[in-house]
């Protein structure tokens, strides 16, 4: 094959890239992603229920309410994956399972609080206890993909029409929005600010499981720092984004890719505790189960993930 004809394939690769991830700027710009975020959900809910599901595991299952995330997950699942198919599943399906695991996540919280503070000393030894006790921040991560679930119940599908194509049509008389509000808002894909504050939140929760977990095995290496520090400047970004659209466009996506990158890697390394223990994979489970859990660094990438998401949508009220 002659260098022209490669040097000619390489284009026509790098246009059709370029077109598609303009392409998917557009639908996102325009809140016509919701079969794309109903899977997106699917997927989130899937690995916080297997999380969840070893992490009740570890506590025997000592209350009946730690079965419900791990049904919950299930269902909301099913969910998304329907969602992905019909917009009626998106729409009524998803977005009332995504409510339902919403509140559980709530009511987990308020469960791993009586946890602590039923430890010897209780609140009176907060930092020993949150160390020690249930993951306190643990349910309202859970709701991170019950979040997306609710968020893609409210978006239109990418075969919608494109109103950044025609932005007068909004104006016409012959047009009616299916919602008001701010639902109209996520409707439309116009919801940057409120992202970025719940990826705020869940930069918050996210970093202080990751600092007081690392503190429990004394910071052993140097890699398990990353998220500790990453954690204030994605927050500080996040918070930067609400107040100032030059923040949100410049600022938030280069801490947001170094937030996905860092809990990608994160990932690998806690894969790599789990294969380190003694037996290695000839007891995955139980190395699964007592070793480094395994998809936690996931969730803070997680929270790069809504910050790229966030640094591309529109603002609210344009």
């Amino acid at each position: 094959m002659s260098s022209s004809l490669v040097a000619d394939n390489v284009k026509v690769l790098a246009l059709s890239a370029e077109d598609m991830l303009s392409t998917i700027d557009r639908h996102i710009k325009d809140g016509r992603f919701q079969r794309s975020l109903s899977l997106v959900a699917a997927a989130s809910s899937f690995i916080s229920g297997l999380e969840v599901s070893y992490e009740h595991y570890k506590g025997s299952y000592s209350n009946p309410i730690m079965y419900s995330p791990v049904l919950l997950s299930g269902v909301l699942t099913a969910a998304g994956v329907y969602g992905f198919f019909s917009r009626k599943g998106a729409e009524g399906m998803l977005r009332w399972t995504s409510a339902i695991t919403l509140a559980d996540g709530v009511i987990g919280f308020g469960f791993h609080i009586r946890g602590i503070a039923r430890k010897p000393g209780g609140w009176r030894l907060p930092l020993t206890n949150i160390i020690m006790g249930p993951p306190i921040f643990a349910p309202l991560l859970f709701g991170t993909a019950a979040y997306l679930g609710v968020l893609a119940s409210y978006l239109r599908r990418e075969g919608d029409r494109n109103l950044l194509d025609d932005p007068g049509l909004v104006r016409r008389p012959e047009y009616k929005p299916r919602y008001t509000g701010w639902r109209r808002d996520l409707n439309e894909g116009r919801f940057q600010k409120h992202m970025a504050g719940v990826t705020a939140l869940w930069t918050l929760f996210s970093g202080f499981e990751a600092w007081y977990s690392h503190y429990k095995s004394r910071y052993r290496i140097w890699a398990q720092w990353t998220p500790v520090i990453l954690a204030p400047i994605q927050l500080a970004a996040c918070v930067g984004a609400i107040f100032s659209e030059p923040v949100a466009r410049k600022a938030l996506p280069v801490t947001s890719v170094l937030a996905v990158a860092d809990g990608t890697v994160g990932f690998g390394y806690h894969v790599r505790g789990i294969v380190r223990r003694p037996g290695g994979l000839k007891t995955w489970l139980y190395n699964i189960l007592y070793g480094p859990p395994v998809f936690a660094p996931l969730l803070f990438a997680a929270c790069g993930a809504l910050g790229i998401l966030a640094t591309t949508l529109r603002r609210e009220g344009k």
